[in-house]
């Protein structure tokens, strides 16, 4: 057994020690400004002020609070609203009965999409209900709700449950369509079927398209309820939000109807930057289908 050669210094490879700090700054640290661009809430929250600025402004030299008023003056009705004249209530009026009507809905798509994927005639089915029933808006079959159901919650739950009906049917029936062949196999290679094919194959993979349908019906119903308010304020002399804008507005209170519209505006900002964010955040996102 030959004895071991000694290292050879070759005169290409050169090895310089050379000290950490000759190599200057590795990374660099963000300014204040670079931190607070790369949070998403710090941009939404600059556009809101700035569209809260140029409304101040806009205003203020219009000078016709009858007309528009000032982003103080709505800021003060609207506290005013909380503290004396039971905004909160009204608001909290609303969504019970969005709560009520969105769930319907959700569960009345869910049982619709099922038939859809079980068969032909169940797709052509669902097909041909969203084409009829889709384009047609949930404030038109108001006057009927009010001759099956009358006065009440019952009438506006109906037009909820045909506003979130539809859209969230469609999607979810577009996003099962579109799971592959791929992973379909694997269910059915671990014997999964019926409701555990569903469930652990099926609602996974679609989850982006479902989630788009539950947004979009969300908003859907969310005007549809504000809008029929309207109409039912003036019935029944009561109501939530709808009826808080159109009461202000007929007392010419016109900070008031700005307030009332501020706080629709901002339940529709907490739902989708808050509720669906943080859903998407812990779904879709978590497992990598959306960046």
């Amino acid at each position: 057994m030959s004895e071991m050669q000694p290292l050879v210094q070759r005169p290409e490879f050169v090895h310089i020690a050379v000290a950490t700090r000759a190599f200057g700054v590795v990374e660099k640290p963000l300014t204040l400004w670079e931190r607070m661009s790369n949070q998403n809430f710090a941009r939404k929250a600059f556009i809101l002020i700035l569209l809260a600025a140029i409304w101040q402004v806009y205003t203020t030299i219009l000078d016709n609070a009858l007309l528009f008023p000032t982003f103080t003056a709505t800021l003060a009705a609207f506290w005013d609203g909380i503290v004396r004249l039971g905004l909160l209530t009204r608001a909290a009026f609303s969504l019970k009965v969005l709560l009520m009507g969105y769930s319907a809905g959700i569960v009345l798509a869910a049982l619709l999409t099922i038939i859809a994927i079980s068969s032909r005639l169940g797709s052509d089915l669902l097909e041909t209900l969203t084409s009829m029933f889709n384009p047609l808006p949930a404030i038109a079959l108001l006057p009927l709700a009010l001759l099956w159901f009358g006065l009440g919650n019952n009438s506006l739950i109906f037009v909820l449950i045909h506003s979130v009906l539809w859209p969230v049917s469609l999607n979810t029936h577009s996003g099962f369509m579109s799971v592959s062949n791929t992973l379909r196999m694997v269910g059915r290679n671990y014997g999964l079927t019926g409701f555990r094919y569903v469930g652990k194959i099926l609602i996974p993979a679609a989850f982006p398209s479902i989630l788009t349908g539950l947004k979009i019906g969300w908003a859907f119903a969310w005007r549809t309820l504000i809008a029929a308010e309207l109409v039912f304020g003036v019935s029944s002399g009561s109501g939530g939000l709808g009826w808080f804008i159109y009461e202000n507005k007929n007392q010419l209170e016109i900070p008031s109807v700005f307030a009332g519209l501020l706080t629709v505006i901002l339940i529709g900002l907490f739902v989708e930057n808050f509720i669906f964010r943080t859903l998407e955040a812990r779904t879709v996102r978590k497992w990598g289908m959306q960046s």
